[in-house]
């Protein structure tokens, strides 16, 4: 079955994405497509179902919003590639943990085309390159529909991860992409990306578009 692409230009507003995933997974069919959105958000930290205050240290002037997928706290800002995978679970058979799955060894193949070698950890989703973590997972699954995804970090400020105890972890260090290969291009990772992950998915008919939505598109 076919998969729509949808690369978003420009910063995103992270409550207006959010809002247009919940309102997509409540209004799918049977019959509706799975989609996968890449793009980059404004500076936001994220507190997940199960966080705990104290792991926000001191956010400064950037908001933190409690938000409904699993996990602790993280941070999304420009720079950073996140990847919502918009996938009818129950029709493609798979459950959580074959989701995660494909989400991370996506990352982990996609770093090997630049001499990375990245690794799980069985202690929280997420990829990780010499016990730093250079990208989190998290997922919401709503009738049986995945929403939310990974964020990958490319070549962003990473300041703000010290603000916060990431996913929960008081010393966990943090990388990004452009540590290990500077010339690295956001954009052609994102596409890259996303051929790894419609691999993984089964999917070889992707349909691929670039827009721009300022938190306006409607389902």
């Amino acid at each position: 079955m076919s998969i729509l692409i949808r690369h978003l230009s420009g910063l995103q507003n992270y409550q207006s994405i959010w809002k247009l995933m919940q309102q997509f997974t409540h209004e799918r069919t049977e019959s509706s497509l799975d989609e996968i959105w890449t793009l980059e958000h404004f500076p936001i930290f994220t507190q997940g179902q199960n966080g705990k205050k104290e792991h926000i240290l001191a956010p400064g002037n950037i908001s933190v919003i409690p938000v409904d997928r699993g996990g602790q706290v993280t941070y999304h800002g420009p720079g950073q590639l996140v990847v919502y995978t918009l996938i009818d679970l129950k029709r493609k058979k798979l459950n959580v943990r074959d989701i995660v799955t494909i989400l991370e060894q996506s990352i982990i193949t996609l770093l090997s085309e630049f001499q990375i070698v990245a690794e799980t950890q069985c202690k929280a989703p997420g990829v990780y390159v010499e016990n730093k973590k250079i990208c989190s997972v998290g997922l919401r699954i709503r009738r049986g529909c995945s929403f939310h995804g990974l964020a990958l970090n490319v070549a962003m400020d990473l300041e703000p991860f010290s603000r916060i105890n990431p996913c929960g972890f008081p010393e966990l260090e943090m990388t990004q992409l452009s540590a290990y290969y500077s010339s690295v291009d956001i954009k052609e990772t994102a596409y890259k990306l996303v051929s790894h992950l419609t691999m993984h998915l089964g999917c070889t008919q992707p349909i691929i578009t670039t827009e721009k939505w300022n938190g306006t598109k409607e389902y």
